[in-house]
């Protein structure tokens, strides 16, 4: 870029940064310690130099963008630190099913393809009777509201626009039937009623979700959803890791598709894979 293209770009961008922060020249010449005389010049029609580096700093700072955005140097007028900021978000991650950020993060993705990885079986897969087994213990009496509560919205998410992709560890499930590690101490009726309900979700909801079992000996993932193009978000327990970057967000889809194109079980054979674990439960 010319020196006069870029100092007509400093003038537009400038004056765009203080129209949008609600000021004026004078204002301007105040913050930055220069006589208004001076950011008249800066902003005439016919000013062919760039102002030095120093200037071009205080007036970025003053106005809340980045010096590089001034200068046509980046696309984005926010300072890096913000960017960043808005590309990483850290936010709290209830143990519980009452989640309005989960909820809301699948409203702003609704039509988009999700992607997940749980970081146990999918709550919106879990008869009542399991989800009464697993939260009862911390949410007390209130279980039974989140229940309620927590079956609409997954209802809405099941009734959006979105197609969703599961990805589990063989494990997981196989872990599950026997009432074993994690799922110590679940009665077997209880578990037979589950995989009732995974087969009869596994008709009716196919091929809008589907659902993969991976083999955790050869694949590894920790629990990660992916909202279309949107935002990617790790699950580390008491919060969740959400970018918003695309390029961050292509890798975690990246890897998801590595999952699912690995997968042990692929959609199509989820269900003869539940018929065959249900049999060895009976």
């Amino acid at each position: 870029m010319d020196k006069r293209r870029r100092a007509y770009l400093f003038r537009t961008r400038l004056n765009r940064a203080i129209q949008q922060a609600g000021s004026n020249q004078s204002a301007l010449a105040r913050m930055t310690g220069v006589d208004r005389s001076t950011i008249s010049q800066l902003l005439r029609d016919d000013a062919a130099r760039l102002p030095n580096a120093q200037m071009v700093g205080a007036c970025a700072e003053a106005l809340g963008v980045s010096a590089d955005w001034l200068l046509g140097l980046a696309e984005h007028p926010e300072t890096a630190a913000d960017l960043m900021a808005n590309a990483l978000t850290l936010t709290d991650a209830p143990r519980a099913l009452i989640d309005e950020q989960i909820y809301n993060w699948h409203r702003e993705a609704d039509g988009y393809k999700i992607r997940h990885v749980p970081a146990a079986l999918p709550d919106m897969l879990k008869t009542h009777a399991v989800l009464e087994w697993e939260y009862g213990p911390h949410l007390g009496r209130t279980a039974s509201e989140a229940i309620t509560a927590s079956a609409k919205r997954l209802d809405w998410m099941q009734q959006s626009q979105s197609d969703y992709e599961i990805a589990m560890p063989l494990f997981e499930v196989q872990s599950f039937v026997e009432g074993t590690g994690y799922y110590a101490g679940l009665a077997k009726d209880i578990r037979a009623q589950q995989i009732e309900h995974w087969l009869e979700l596994g008709t009716a909801l196919y091929p809008r979700m589907r659902l993969y079992l991976f083999d955790a000996r050869r694949l590894y993932s920790a629990p990660i959803t992916v909202f279309g193009p949107l935002l990617a978000v790790i699950y580390v327990g008491r919060n969740y890791l959400a970018f918003r970057d695309t390029p961050r967000v292509r890798a975690f889809s990246d890897h998801f598709d590595h999952l699912v194109r690995n997968a042990h079980i692929t959609a199509r054979g989820f269900s003869d894979h539940i018929e065959a674990l249900r049999k060895s439960l009976a």
